[in-house]
């Protein structure tokens, strides 16, 4: 067979798994012709059959064949120029141009191979009823999936970053959730272990907690406090380089060994260097300045727990706990829909606080201002994290308005439109440019944004 002949042979080869992909993803019915020629092709590449059956997760997979799981991950990250090439040396190796073309074209029938098993596992959920056991299976999945763009399993669905790809997996995620007959699950110990904790899970509990009694109750209450857990572990290491107070130089700093400066030292008696001698002779130490100011910094943080922003709610509610285990920090929380609710005595266990809130209903921006004004007694030390979508149950300006003379007070305004996980985010656009009008843009996006901007409050 002649070099263009066999180029033209691996890309109806690709062709062929392409089409079978999306067959199957848009008509679960198999396709006869289809399923024959990729099972030829998955064979000819030495690749397990397995691949072609959306029964069997990845997970599976993997543990028949491990060598497999070091072509998976980073399998379709991004390079500079897009997705990386694919790899001519054998698993893990990098292309090389001197590679024969027609390894190089084996190579990336193999790729689409292997990506097509993710994208199906993925992306074909199915409809109807679902199963406990199906969201697990289909959680792994997702890691996998995450695994091959190079990031880590639940960060590209809502925990700890992602874009418009994260939102569309979130979304997948949260219609098994859907789909689930979630009470009977929550019901029964055995089923109730498969669950893990998810956004979209989270979500469901809190809507549906009222009607959760006894066991069911248990286990809800047992993943909401698995879920707060793991997201407090990864905002707190965002937060535990924060320092709270500036530097007080007027306190002459400790003349002890953790205080020492020794490059400062250093530098100033260079002018002691011996030559003769090879030796560096030190009439002076010099000790950094540890002692800060001792004020204590309020911070009032005010949730909106309308349904469009439970995402945050959570994010945030977890976030706003852990500034307050910080010293000198003085924390509120104020929940609001069109009532407000004062969360400042539970603000240390964020597990209480989302067990207290009522997700849903319309949003009254002034009402939940009017119980967080008599908070802010010192302005120029308070700072006020505003998050909501800014879509308001009556007329915007007054919440505006008062926002705005909270801010011309000297208290630092941070409007937060957004701080989940998914990429997606709605913020009312008259909001959003008047907010930007004052000196004070919307904070929106990954929940780091808004860590970055309360440690330089605090700094």
């Amino acid at each position: 067979m002649s070099e263009p002949e066999r180029t033209d042979a691996h890309a109806t080869r690709r062709q062929v798994l392409c089409w079978r992909l999306l067959a199957r993803v848009f008509d679960p019915e198999e396709q006869a012709s289809l399923e024959t020629a990729s099972m030829a092709i998955v064979e000819d590449l030495g690749l397990p059959a397995a691949l072609l059956d959306p029964t069997v997760s990845v997970d599976t997979v993997v543990q028949r064949f491990p060598a497999l799981a070091d072509e998976l991950r980073d399998l379709m990250a991004p390079g500079p120029d897009g997705p990386a090439p694919a790899p001519a040396g054998g698993p893990g190796s990098p292309p090389t141009g001197d590679q024969p073309p027609e390894r190089i074209g084996t190579e990336a029938v193999r790729r689409a191979a292997l990506v097509s098993k993710l994208l199906l596992n993925v992306f074909s959920t199915g409809s109807g009823p679902a199963t406990a056991n199906q969201l697990s299976g289909w959680q792994s999945d997702a890691g996998w999936f995450e695994r091959a763009l190079g990031a880590e399993p639940g960060t590209l669905r809502g925990r700890s970053g992602g874009d418009k790809l994260g939102g569309v997996l979130a979304g997948l995620e949260g219609d098994l959730v859907r789909r689930m007959h979630l009470r009977e699950v929550l019901a029964d110990p055995a089923l109730a272990r498969q669950l893990t904790p998810s956004m979209s899970l989270i979500e469901q509990l809190l809507r549906d907690k009222s009607n959760l009694s006894g066991l069911a109750l248990a286990n809800a209450r047992a993943l909401i406090r698995r879920f707060v857990d793991e997201v407090a572990g990864v905002l707190r290491t965002q937060v535990q380089q924060t320092t709270v107070g500036t530097i007080d130089r007027s306190v002459p700093p400790k003349r002890v060994f953790r205080n020492l400066d020794l490059e400062r030292t250093i530098w100033k008696n260079l002018t002691n260097w011996s030559p003769g001698d090879e030796r560096l002779y030190v009439d002076r130490l010099y000790y950094r300045h540890t002692a800060r100011r001792t004020t204590p910094a309020r911070m009032i943080v005010v949730v909106d727990q309308s349904g469009s922003m439970v995402d945050s709610m959570v994010n945030c509610t977890i976030l706003a706990s852990i500034f307050a285990g910080l010293p000198k920090v003085d924390v509120h929380l104020v929940a609001y829909d069109t009532q407000a609710l004062d969360l400042t005595p539970w603000v240390h266990d964020p597990f209480e606080v989302l067990l207290r809130t009522n997700l849903g209903g319309g949003n009254d921006g002034p009402v939940a201002l009017a119980m967080a004004r008599p908070k802010i007694t010192d302005p120029d030390n308070t700072v006020l994290v505003w998050i909501s979508d800014f879509y308001e149950f009556g007329r915007s300006a007054p919440l505006f308005d008062g926002l705005a003379a909270v801010h011309r007070s000297g208290v630092r305004l941070i409007p937060v439109g957004s701080v989940n996980s998914s990429g997606q985010q709605i913020v009312n656009p008259w909001f959003r440019e008047r907010f930007k009008d004052l000196g004070t843009p919307v904070v929106s996006g990954h929940i780091r944004k808004l860590v970055f901007e309360l440690k330089t409050f605090l700094a």
